[in-house]
């Protein structure tokens, strides 16, 4: 039997990157995965990607009427929830000259609101235990130019799981956070102006870490894959880093 057989997962930003990645992973290993994303276009290519034992739910995280739908459409079709993943995020650059309240109002909104909402309304699904994972990032402890209100962001919520830990111990639910380096997604190819401008961040990128390259997103699936199974039944309130060495050294 696969480790994951039986769950229910819901993965955030699930239509692509590590996201996606990680829904294929959950479902390979058994799981029922429900992913969000604001594209329906995307989510459907995702849904015949994965290719079963998918439902796919358009939505924002930053609209908390999408979540309670999200929520609606997963205890109308399973009832329960075992494996939180709240993965959808926003990253653009803006030196703290540039920044406008636009630009903080939704990087703080999607990676700090978004983040809280959907684990407290996945609460009252998540009635056998289970795991909660976050997506945060190395750069909560990296000073990067022009990534401040992002870096403050990512601290946030890894600031959230700590206490988290210690409010659902008695539910027996986990909670961890999970921050990747830079990392081959959409994402990446988002914060620039060209394709040139991406490919050259990418090689900074991969000359700053040890490994010399940047990071796939089944890496980051792998390790998702860890923290939401019984492999990880021990750890709790980590954050686990997964960047070749990049913040590490």
């Amino acid at each position: 039997m696969s480790s994951l057989e039986g769950k229910v997962a819901v993965v955030t930003g699930g239509s692509s990157g590590i996201g996606l990645a990680t829904a294929k992973r959950f479902v390979a290993e058994g799981a029922y995965v429900f992913i969000t994303g604001r594209r329906q276009a995307e989510l459907e290519k995702a849904k015949a990607e994965i290719g079963k034992n998918v439902t796919t739910v358009q939505g924002d995280v930053q609209n908390l009427a999408d979540l309670d739908r999200l929520y609606a459409q997963v205890k109308a079709e399973k009832g329960v929830v075992d494996i939180v993943f709240a993965n959808a995020g926003f990253v653009e650059h803006a030196q703290i000259f540039d920044l406008t309240e636009e630009h903080y109002n939704k990087t703080m909104d999607i990676n700090v609101k978004g983040v809280v909402f959907t684990v407290q309304k996945a609460l009252p699904l998540m009635t056998r235990g289970g795991s909660i994972i976050v997506n945060a990032s190395v750069v909560g402890v990296k000073g990067i130019p022009a990534h401040g209100i992002y870096a403050a962001t990512k601290a946030g919520v890894r600031a959230l799981v700590r206490t988290w830990v210690q409010e659902l111990k008695s539910k027996g639910i986990r909670v961890n956070t999970l921050s990747p380096g830079a990392t081959e997604t959409p994402i990446i190819r988002g914060q620039f102006d060209s394709d040139a401008a991406s490919e050259a961040a990418k090689k900074v990128f991969a000359e700053a870490t040890p490994l010399g390259r940047i990071g796939r997103a089944e890496e980051l699936a792998n390790a998702a894959y860890f923290l939401a199974s019984d492999e990880s039944s021990y750890v709790n309130g980590i954050d686990l880093h997964v960047d070749g060495g990049l913040a590490q050294v």
